[in-house]
């Protein structure tokens, strides 16, 4: 029966997934992602599954990771074998660095994407980018490979703002990295900022919004700064060294972002994420936040086909070390159960400009709704006509209004 496994159990050593999940693989659109766990140098507020060359200590090459991601790809082949996906809709290559492999690794992993599965005639093909690790040649031999999105790690203009982070590119560069990557031909560029690190004024998030608008991007993503426990911010933080985030001020910068980039000619879409137009919209996301299936390809991915979610060994060497012994690198697995599906429905989808269907909610959810409603929360025209659909106020309180919809 559907529910979550026992606790601790593993995936079986081949990889193989239940008959009930590989029913309609697809069905909804199907992605690839694939995390590349290697960077330069660590920045104080990540706790990414990441690692610089000193961490891993030799345990895991560079050099042939390209190669061991194949060979997970290839174990996916196998365990979709009867079942494979109608085509792969999107891929998107995260870290990470990824952009710290060459060029031409990280076309071979793309070409074999293609040859297991077949990329759709328009996938949206993405690789994560940190400003410094691409060049004008590095992007140009991506988009010939078949790239056709970058997403660059911008966080802010401000010095300041840049070195608490403990992020090493200038405050430029992120900008001119934006502008090579379409002198590169790459039909969209995204750019990543941080709001509310401590010692960011007013005037730094503003100075940063102005860049990002005049680097002439089609995406953006904004995201409030959030201490992760293990982290050198966090830590800094716990000594006294620095405040913590405050929760009123990642409000007013939330409401600048959306008033300059809605001024430029971006929208929102999803809380976080605003785009020139619908072609801009990041379509590999949007797989995740409307449930459709993705597999996750190398140390710590995640996956989720036909309602089983599992994820990878975190360790690169003992990733490596699993698909060379002929065994899944999968760690744990769940089978997601009814409420828990529906759950995460109305959490992701609550959070996009289409919202969601009234009719996807019990009464109980209804009836939070229409307390939403009247909280001014969730737009009017738009529950009128059947969807809950959050107003700007609304996405300031996304989490509360969530939990109002839920059992």
């Amino acid at each position: 029966m559907p529910g979550v496994l026992p606790e601790g159990e593993t995936v079986p050593v081949d990889g193989s997934l239940p008959a009930t999940a590989t029913r309609a693989v697809g069905a909804r659109g199907f992605g690839v992602y694939v995390h590349v766990p290697f960077c330069a140098s660590r920045c104080g507020y990540c706790d990414f599954n990441t690692y610089t060359s000193a961490e891993l200590g030799g345990g895991a090459s560079r050099e042939e990771y390209a190669d061991t991601v194949l060979a997970e790809l290839a174990l996916a082949r196998r365990v979709l074998g009867d079942a494979p996906p109608p085509r792969v809709d999107t891929v998107f290559v995260g870290g990470g660095t990824p952009t710290l492999l060459p060029a031409d690794d990280l076309a071979r992993i793309l070409d074999g994407i293609d040859r297991t599965w077949g990329l759709a005639p328009d996938a949206e093909v993405t690789t994560e980018a940190n400003p410094e690790s691409v060049t004008p040649e590095s992007l140009k031999a991506l988009r010939a490979a078949g790239y056709t999105r970058i997403s660059l790690g911008m966080q802010s203009a401000a010095p300041g703002v840049l070195a608490i982070l403990d992020r090493t590119h200038s405050a430029g560069r992120a900008v001119a990295a934006a502008r090579e990557a379409r002198d590169a031909g790459f039909d969209h560029v995204n750019l990543d900022l941080i709001y509310g690190t401590p010692g960011e004024s007013e005037a730094d998030f503003a100075a940063s919004l102005d860049q990002v608008v005049a680097a002439g991007v089609d995406h953006v993503s904004a995201y409030a700064l959030i201490v992760e426990d293990g982290t050198r911010l966090a830590t800094r933080m716990r000594r006294g060294e620095l405040p913590y985030p405050s929760d009123d001020v990642a409000a007013d910068r939330y409401l600048a972002a959306e008033a300059a980039l809605g001024a430029a000619g971006h929208s929102w879409y999803e809380v976080s994420n605003w785009a020139r137009d619908e072609a801009a919209r990041c379509r590999h996301n949007l797989l995740y936040w409307t449930g459709a299936d993705w597999w996750g390809l190398g140390p710590g991915a995640h996956s989720h086909v036909g309602g089983v979610r599992w994820w990878n060994v975190k360790h690169p060497t003992t990733y490596a070390k699993r698909l060379a012994g002929g065994g899944s690198p999968g760690l744990a697995r769940e089978v997601l159960t009814a409420d828990e599906a529906h759950m995460e429905d109305v959490m992701l989808r609550l959070r996009l400009a289409s919202g969601l269907p009234l009719d996807a909610l019990d009464e109980t959810g209804r009836a939070g709704a229409a307390r939403a409603l009247g909280a001014g929360l969730l737009a009017a025209d738009a529950h009128a006509a059947g969807r809950a659909v959050l107003t700007l106020r609304g996405r300031l309180l996304a989490d509360a209004v969530v939990r109002d919809l839920l059992p």
